[in-house]
C-alpha cells in the first residue's frame, strides 16, 4: 500500500477524539452539561466581543474551537508508557514536554501526547496528558513490591490495538478501514471498569499511601479521568457552574484574569465517587472510588523563555505570599494576591512582543498583500507592523503547567492527600521508560513562529524577516 492509501495521522486523531467525547459523555453525564455551558459561554464571548471573534476567524481558530479537548490517563508502569506513545504516534501525537509533579506531593511524572505542527493542530488540536506512577517514592516495601506485581500481571492494551500498531509501524500507517477499527480498539485502554483487581483492604492500604496511587494500581485499565473543552472565559463558567448543579473547584489554576489571556487557566468539580467491586467482595455489595472528575480550561498566549521566568517568578511571589495551599478558606485572598502580583506583567500583546515575552504568528494584511512589488511595501518587520502590511496574533499555547496540574490533581484528590518527597525531577528515567526524549515545548513555539515569518516573506515577496 503507497502513503497516498494510509488514513491521514490528524483525521485518525480527530475521529478518535470525538469517540473519546462520546464514551466519556456516555460515562459521566455531567461531562455533557459542561459541554453545554462551554458552548453557551463561547457564544456569548464572540458575539458581545467581535475582536476576539474576528481574532479567531484570522487565525483559524475559530473551527478548532469547539472540538478542542485534552484528557488525562495515569499508567503504571514504564512499558505502558512506552506502549501508549507507539498508540499515540499512529494518530500523529509526540510527547512533548516533561513534568514533575512530585513537589507538589503527587507521585508521578507526565509528558503530553499531541501534534507538533500547526497545521495538523488546526485539524485536530486532542492532547493526553499522561502520567507514570512512580513507585520507587511509595515508602512501604511491602506495599511497594505488592503494587509491582499487580501492576506486571495487566494487560491494558487489547491484543488487536497492538498488532494494528505494528502494522502502522511495519506499513507506514494504516487503511480507512484499518483506522476505523484502531479508533474501537483503542477505546477499550481509556474505558472505566467499576471492578476492582485489588480486595478492599488491599485498596485501603493503597489509598493511604496516596490517593493517585490507589486509582492506578487496583484497577484493570488507566482510565481516561477527565476530558477538557476550551472555554474563550473561565470565570463565566467558574460563575455558572453552580446553576447546572456542578460545585466548581475553589480556585481557578493558573494566572489571573487578563485582558490579553496568557498560557493557560483551567478549573474543574471535584471527583464523582463511583460504586467500585472489589476483589473477592460479594456481587450484592460495593464500595466507591473517586477519580474522574470534569475540568474545563481558557488557553491564552504561549510565553517565551523570557516570559516564563517572569509567570514562575510572579507566581511564586504570590503562592509565598499567601503562604499556603490555595484551597476554599483563602480563594478570594489568593485572586486578590494574584492580580495585585501579576500587574508586573504586561497585559497588551504588542507590549508583549516587543519586549519579547509571548510568541507570535505572522501574516500579511491584505494592505500588504496589495502593495506587494510596490515601492509601498517596506522590508522592516517592524515598519510592515507599523504600516499595517503585516498582522501578527499570539500563538495559542498547547500545554499544560506542573503546578496547575497538581493543583487540579490535589482539589480532586482531597486537601489533606498532600505528601512530601525527598526524591523530584527525574527526567532521565522517563526518558528511558518513554523509550524516547521528550520535546521541548518552547522549540515548537519559535519554529512555528519562525515559519509564519518565512510565510510573510514569501508572500510579500520581500527578503527573509525570519
Amino acid at each position: 500500500m503507497n502513503a497516498a492509501s494510509f488514513a491521514n495521522r490528524d483525521e485518525i486523531r480527530a475521529s478518535f477524539s470525538r469517540a473519546m467525547s462520546d464514551m466519556y459523555k456516555a460515562e459521566v453525564p455531567l461531562y455533557g452539561t459542561l459541554m453545554e455551558l462551554v458552548s453557551e459561554t463561547n457564544d456569548i464571548v464572540m458575539t458581545s466581543s467581535p475582536k476576539i471573534a474576528e481574532s479567531l476567524k484570522s487565525t483559524d481558530e475559530l473551527q478548532r474551537l469547539e472540538m478542542e479537548r485534552h484528557g488525562a490517563i495515569r499508567v503504571g508502569t514504564a512499558t505502558e508508557l512506552a506502549t501508549l506513545s507507539r498508540l499515540f504516534a499512529v494518530m500523529g501525537m509526540e510527547p512533548v514536554g516533561y513534568y514533575d509533579l512530585t513537589p507538589a506531593g503527587v507521585p508521578v511524572h507526565s509528558t503530553a501526547f499531541r501534534a507538533v505542527h500547526e497545521a495538523s493542530l488546526q485539524v485536530s488540536p486532542f492532547r493526553v496528558f499522561t502520567s507514570l506512577l512512580r513507585l520507587e517514592l511509595i515508602e512501604n516495601e511491602e506495599l511497594r513490591t505488592f503494587a509491582s506485581s499487580v501492576l506486571a500481571k495487566r494487560n491494558i492494551f487489547t491484543s488487536r490495538v497492538i498488532e494494528l500498531i505494528e502494522q502502522s509501524e511495519r506499513e507506514g500507517g494504516l487503511s480507512a478501514a484499518d483506522a476505523d477499527e484502531f479508533v474501537q480498539q483503542a477505546l477499550e485502554t481509556f474505558r472505566w471498569h467499576n471492578t476492582a483487581t485489588v480486595t478492599l483492604d488491599e485498596y485501603k492500604q493503597l489509598n493511604a499511601q496516596h490517593r493517585l496511587i490507589a486509582d492506578v494500581v487496583a484497577f484493570k485499565g488507566p482510565h481516561i479521568n477527565h476530558l477538557t473543552p476550551r472555554t474563550l472565559d473561565i470565570d463565566i463558567v467558574q460563575a455558572a457552574m453552580p446553576r447546572k448543579g456542578i460545585t466548581p473547584k475553589a480556585v481557578v489554576e493558573g494566572p489571573p484574569r487578563r485582558e490579553c489571556p496568557i498560557l493557560l487557566r483551567q478549573t474543574s468539580f471535584k471527583a464523582l465517587d463511583e460504586k467500585i467491586t472489589f476483589l473477592g467482595q460479594p456481587a450484592n455489595e460495593s464500595g466507591s472510588h473517586s477519580a474522574r472528575f470534569g475540568e474545563i480550561e481558557q488557553r491564552g498566549a504561549a510565553l517565551t523563555p523570557k516570559g516564563r521566568e517572569l509567570y514562575d517568578e510572579l507566581l511564586n511571589a504570590a503562592r509565598s505570599e499567601l503562604g499556603e495551599f490555595p484551597n476554599e478558606s483563602n480563594a478570594a485572598r489568593y485572586v486578590e494576591i494574584l492580580e495585585k502580583t501579576f500587574k508586573a506583567f504586561p497585559d497588551s500583546y504588542e507590549e508583549m512582543r516587543i519586549k519579547g515575552l509571548a510568541y507570535f504568528k505572522y501574516f500579511p494584511s491584505r494592505t500588504g498583500v496589495a502593495a506587494r512589488n510596490s515601492e509601498r511595501l517596506l522590508e522592516g518587520l517592524e515598519q510592515l507592523i507599523h504600516t499595517g502590511q503585516v498582522s501578527f496574533e499570539p500563538l495559542v499555547y498547547e500545554d499544560f503547567l506542573p503546578v496547575s496540574a497538581a493543583g487540579i490533581f490535589q482539589s480532586n484528590l482531597g486537601d489533606d492527600s498532600q505528601s512530601h518527597y525527598a526524591i523530584s525531577s527525574n527526567q532521565e528515567d522517563f526518558h528511558t521508560a518513554l523509550g524516547r526524549e521528550t520535546i521541548n515545548e518552547l522549540k515548537l513555539y519559535a519554529d512555528t513562529q519562525h515559519r509564519s515569518l518565512l510565510d510573510c516573506s514569501n508572500i510579500l515577496r520581500i527578503p527573509s524577516l525570519a
